[in-house]
């Protein structure tokens, strides 16, 4: 096994909370996928929970970044044992787990991503395994590089923040900032106070258990990613592809038409 593996490389930046930096994949295309890797991404999280990604776009994208220095992280659509064992076997590196509320919660997904004796994870064939041809290497390394992270977007959520982050296998927490200002009544005020002070707490938690805290900056400025990286956040994500897409055309465009409006040959 290549100790170099991006999977390896983002499993030791969250222990020891280095900053590693991210991008969500939302547009489902393997290509978007292959050339964010090409930026030098070190996770990409595609996005199951918001998208119409399925399995299937979960392998091609696993595809897609095979060989590559960037780590794919699932965003599973729930904390189901079945969906994190599908996404881990077609080749992701890791799952992001979304609405954990309880330790309970969380115990449930890191059991369906780590084999036994640690979870309940099912062996087999597969991609992971090379279909069978590293069965007995995957195996045995698979529960050390598995990434867990459990996102935390409510209110019960930050108010069991201390027993969440207790939980073994968990290698850190993802801030939902939207559903957490939804569930503090100030639905897309992710700056209001209320929301700050639950950020606090989480960071304060993440802190105290020596684990990666992670947060979504969106239409990032250098500033954004300053204060966050201040205040304690390690696993940043930026954007996302279809943000990125969307202002890269928009400031193309508003070039262009400046230079029409400026041109003489009109």
């Amino acid at each position: 096994m290549n100790m170099q593996s991006p999977e390896i490389l983002l499993k030791k930046a969250l222990e020891i909370r280095s900053p590693a930096i991210g991008c969500w994949i939302q547009t489902n295309a393997p290509s978007a996928a292959e050339i964010m890797a090409n930026a030098g991404f070190s996770w990409l999280g595609l996005d199951c929970e918001h998208t119409s990604a399925d399995i299937k776009t979960v392998e091609e994208v696993a595809r897609a970044l095979h060989g590559r220095n960037t780590a794919l992280l699932v965003r599973v659509s729930s904390a189901d044992a079945l969906e994190i064992r599908r996404s881990l076997d077609v080749g992701a590196h890791g799952v992001i787990v979304p609405l954990i509320d309880t330790p309970e919660q969380a115990r449930a997904a890191v059991a369906a991503a780590k084999y036994p004796p640690e979870g309940c994870r099912g062996f087999c064939f597969a991609r992971m395994n090379n279909w069978g041809v590293d069965f007995e290497n995957y195996a045995h390394r698979a529960n050390a590089t598995t990434i867990v992270i459990a996102m935390i977007e409510s209110r019960k959520g930050v108010e069991a923040i201390d027993e969440i982050l207790a939980v073994p296998g968990l290698d850190g927490v993802f801030i939902g900032p939207y559903d957490l200002s939804g569930s503090y009544g100030v639905p897309g005020q992710t700056r209001h106070p209320i929301v700050n002070g639950a950020g606090d707490r989480i960071l304060a938690a993440c802190e105290k258990h020596q684990k990666a805290a992670g947060c979504h900056l969106v239409r990032t400025d250098p500033a954004q990613i300053q204060q966050a990286l201040e205040k304690g956040f390690t696993f940043v994500c930026l954007d996302a592809d279809i943000i990125l897409i969307d202002r890269g055309a928009r400031e193309v465009l508003k070039s262009a038409r400046s230079t029409i409006a400026k041109s003489t040959f009109k």
